[in-house]
């Protein structure tokens, strides 16, 4: 039946007799102006408290939040990421586990250091001049600030969570914890002071961890230096000129040696030249024409003839020494350059020699260190050449491109000295860059405190590696049990024994895990977590006191990170000399602070329903190497195993071409603009829909496809309540008094019920949700709803309320189709769906305190009904034609006739919404004769006339 009958033609109105849907749930959603309204309601009445008492005492999930850094506006990045989290948590809920989540936020560190600083800046203040206290009380309020936008702009997104009780890693219990963290370190011999170097910040002036970096394209000067061999068991070298190439010039002036690989073959070639004089090098045979691309040999003179002298392998060159450019300078640069043999010298490029800087490198460090040579510490921490150094003391920084350019201080130097052979700022690489400031970071020597990652760790009981799978069960490498586990294998054996999603985040992190170097965790700023040591002055060894440090950690507990201070020395070593003692003043790597969350979120009991180990860690893909990475360490490293049973990773929100999203460009996206516009389930609806599993995209034409998906999601609930209207518990019928069609889709729901909670087990939400969206639009809306729209209107006489069974039938199905849709979406659109469970029980508690619904298992011969619809489609598009050429006006005015029957005449025409349907040669429509009921508008044999009532309407009107 369509909407209603014109009057005109017809000898009765019988529209007051027909079923007309009737519901208060508007097309058109108004989220921006809908949402606020019913999250000030949720607030007031503290749903999140509610889902709590709800489900207490039942089996709980667990997902510990990844702090983001209190500073600055929510992105786009922010909200897909506790989108993600928002519904983990409530399909775990919804399944009907108590699945608490505790927001909570990284609240030390440069981020918010630097945006001080940037403030003092402005007001041409220096930060070193402020004491220091009053920095930090500025660093917090600045931290809280930010703390609170984002926990109002999170509230608006939808996101549940106890957001009256956060974590924040700034509260004086955290801070006591972290620093409780450090002292197992410290207590089990895992801690280490030593000069190696790392990557630091001349900018920022600290060392910086390697999630703390990001690799820029640059293009950089290119030097080739001839260094003269005075020393050499082959006398053809003597006298000879080694040539090293470097990108980093600056370095030239703390070289102190000159590797090479012992397997590389090398040429000594003499070079003659155009004003009579020669020049015989050494370099790697391989690289000879690229090397002469680049040098002209001597500036100024051309190379007029060149004759090989020999070729000898790397080892030969053992023994032979050369000395510095700047020689004359005495002192560090008259010593003697030795050459040095290095595994990790390749022919890829340059000239097959390599100069040692051990301050700023490595492999540098570790070849000079087997080989008795020592970093010299020349380049400060802002990046300058100490102002007591013999080559450009005082000047910098070296960073800065100038300085390392052709014709900067170096290479001029280096060219008057007849040694520089080649300079060029063309090199075009990837170099690494603070993620903060944005700034070039360098390798840098300096002291620093480490987290050994190599050494065996013997404070783990026997148990606890065989918890761990060291019996031979699997994981890493069994360990011997009088030596005990290091770190790198027992944080390898977790990770084995941890779910990964998707499985490539297995390799990701073990590979990292594998190669990194020792834990850097000490920095050189004031706003953070104090590695709250003494070290004693006369042996310079880590005092470990449990006594003292449990001291410690009550007064930072009582005072925050204040209370390690001078003043309160000699309170903490009780009767230990403070004056034998040296407080380290370092802070904490800020990745130590967030690695320690899950000590002071899951087992301090501050938050009562939390438990460890969490079921789940979701961040981005570059947690690898950041959250994931450092959590699973201080697990490892305190209690023997990850914190963690599995860990979720998303890809990287770009724009709708594909290109990250930067300010430079112009191209983000706030997601607080996007909520003004389309409201916050539109945004939801987009990061569930996406594979985020992947880098995906994000823009107006894609959120408009989302905004169309919505509308049609929304418009099955605007059906579904408007059938539903006044409909009453005992008009209810069995399974076993249903039609074929009404069992069909109970059946699709039952299946539908058990994709989706594997969807949930794998935490597949964009299966999830187009699981949902496809079942409304083509089993539902094209399908279903379809087919019934004329037993729902006409199979009733409104007047009366006499329904038939088949109709009763119909609404049953849809109250199971309602009672199951509104729960699924319910973690997907959050703010819709409370709208519409609100519109139906006005009275009723919200429905995010609902459970997963129990659907009956119904089975249906899928094969059949599979053919019926592909039969039903082909019908349709066999009376598309007949339509746009106006041969009849709608479906119902068709006769179909098909080579075989599947199912009854009567059947097939309810199915396809057609007068009547025969068997015949082919698949054919032609118009009927039949006359058009008054009141359902259907074209039967019955009807004698047009406006006359076919045999099924006069006895719904007779009943």
């Amino acid at each position: 039946m369509a909407d209603s009958p014109d009057t005109t033609e017809l000898k009765r109105d019988y529209r007051p007799t027909v079923f007309l849907p009737k519901t208060d749930f508007p097309m058109k959603a108004g989220l921006p102006q809908k949402e606020p309204a019913i999250l000030a309601r949720w607030l007031e009445g503290d749903i999140y408290q509610q889902v709590r008492r709800a489900r207490d005492g039942r089996e709980k999930f667990i997902l510990h939040d990844g702090p983001p850094y209190a500073n600055g506006d929510m992105h786009i990045g922010h909200a897909l990421n506790h989108i993600l989290k928002d519904m983990v948590v409530r399909t775990q809920t919804l399944l009907g586990k108590d699945a608490p989540y505790v927001p909570g936020w990284d609240c030390h560190g440069l981020p918010i250091e630097w945006k001080v600083e940037e403030q003092y800046r402005k007001k041409k203040l220096n930060k070193d001049e402020v004491p220091v206290k009053e920095f930090r009380a500025e660093c917090r309020a600045y931290a809280q600030h930010w703390v609170d936008t984002q926990r109002e702009q999170l509230k608006r997104l939808g996101i549940g969570g106890d957001w009256d009780n956060p974590y924040l890693t700034m509260d004086f219990q955290a801070e006591a914890t972290i620093v409780a963290e450090l002292m197992k370190f410290a207590e089990s011999g895992q801690i280490y002071r030593g000069a190696k170097p790392v990557m630091w910040s001349p900018v920022e002036k600290t060392a910086l961890a390697e999630a703390e970096i990001e690799y820029e394209d640059i293009t950089s000067t290119q030097i080739d230096v001839a260094f003269e061999i005075v020393e050499s068991p082959i006398p053809e070298l003597v006298g000879a000129h080694a040539i090293i190439w470097t990108t980093t010039p600056w370095t030239i002036p703390v070289n102190q040696g000159i590797a090479y690989g012992p397997d590389v073959v090398y040429q000594i070639e003499r070079f003659d030249l155009s004003g009579g004089e020669s020049q015989t090098l050494i370099y790697a045979g391989a690289l000879r024409t690229a090397l002469l691309a680049r040098a002209g040999v001597v500036p100024g003179l051309k190379i007029v003839g060149s004759e090989i002298i020999a070729h000898i392998k790397g080892s030969d060159l053992a023994g032979t020494i050369a000395r510095h450019p700047m020689h004359k300078l005495g002192g560090f640069f008259a010593k003697p350059r030795p050459f040095l043999p290095g595994d990790f010298v390749t022919t890829d490029q340059g000239t097959g020699l390599v100069h040692m800087a051990p301050d700023h490198g490595e492999d540098d460090f570790e070849l000079c260190k087997a080989n008795g040579i020592d970093p010299v510490f020349a380049v400060d921490a802002a990046g300058f050449y100490r102002p007591g150094w013999l080559w450009l003391g005082g000047q910098g920084s070296v960073i800065n491109n100038k300085f390392n350019a052709p014709d900067g201080p170096i290479c001029s130097d280096l060219r008057e000295a007849g040694a520089l052979l080649a300079a060029s700022a063309d090199f075009l690489h990837s170099y690494p860059h603070s993620w903060r400031s944005k700034a070039k970071v360098i390798y840098r020597c300096t002291p620093q405190w480490f987290v050994a990652i190599d050494r065996p760790l013997t404070h783990f009981s026997p148990e606890t590696r065989a918890e761990q799978r060291w019996d031979n069960e699997g994981g890493a490498d069994p360990v011997d049990e009088g030596q005990g586990a290091t770190l790198r294998q027992l944080a390898l054996n977790a990770i084995a024994n941890t779910r990964f999603v998707p499985e490539k985040g297995r390799n990701r992190i073990g590979s990292m895990v594998e190669q990194r170097p020792d834990w850097v965790l000490s920095r050189q700023r004031a706003w953070g977590v104090p590695i709250a040591l003494f070290v004693e002055r006369k042996t310079g060894q880590l005092l470990v006191d449990h006594e003292v440090n449990q001291r410690i950690v009550a007064a930072i507990r009582e005072q925050g990170v204040d209370a390690w201070d001078a003043e309160n020395a000699a309170a903490f070593l009780g009767n230990r000399n403070p004056d034998a003692y040296e407080m380290v003043t370092d802070i904490l790597d800020v990745w130590f602070d967030s690695g320690s969350t899950h000590a002071f979120v899951l087992e301090s009991g501050r938050w009562p329903e939390q438990r460890w180990p969490a079921d789940l860690y979701l961040e981005g893909s570059d947690q690898h190497r950041g959250w994931f990475q450092s959590s699973l360490l201080e697990s490892c490293g305190t209690r023997g195993r990850a914190p963690f049973n599995a860990v979720l990773t998303h890809g990287f929100t770009m724009d709708a071409k594909g290109l990250k999203m930067s300010k430079s460009l112009g191209n983000t996206i706030s997601p607080i603009d996007l909520m003004k516009e389309h409201g916050a389930d539109i945004l939801r609806l987009w990061a569930l829909s996406v594979d985020f599993t992947e880098d995906h995209r994000i823009g107006k034409e894609i959120l408009a496809g989302v905004a169309d998906q919505y509308r049609k999601l929304r418009n099955t609930f605007r059906y579904l309540l408007g059938a539903l209207a006044d409909f009453r518990e005992e008009e209810k019928v069995g399974i076993e008094a249903m039609p074929e069609l009404e069992l069909y889709m109970l059946h699709l729901t039952a299946e539908l019920d058990k994709k989706l909670r594997q969807a949930v087990n794998d935490f597949d939400f964009n299966s999830y949700t187009r699981l949902l969206s496809d079942f409304a639009n083509n089993d539902l809306s094209a399908f279903y709803f379809d087919i019934r729209k004329d037993v729902l209107y006409c199979e009733v006489n409104a007047e009366t309320g006499f329904q038939t069974d088949k109709r009763r039938a119909y609404r049953t199905v849809l109250d199971e189709l309602f009672q199951g849709l509104v729960r699924w979406l319910a973690p997907v659109l959050v703010f819709t769906t409370e709208e519409v469970w609100g519109t139906r029980y006005p009275d009723a508690e919200s429905v995010h305190l609902q459970e997963w619904p129990e659907i009956p298992d119904v089975p249906a011969d899928d094969g059949r009904w599979s053919a019926l619809r592909e039969l039903r489609t082909q019908v349709t598009e066999a009376i598309e034609p007949l339509r746009r050429e106006k041969v009849i006006g709608s479906s119902l005015q068709a006769v179909v006739t098909l080579p075989e029957l599947p199912a009854s005449p009567d059947e097939l025409a309810e199915l396809f919404i057609v007068s009547s349907v025969k068997a015949g040669d082919a698949i054919r429509v032609d118009e009927t004769d039949n006359n058009k009921c008054g009141r359902c508008w259907r074209y039967l044999p019955e009807v004698t006339e047009d406006g006359e009532l076919c045999a099924r309407c006069e006895d719904v009107l007779n009943a």
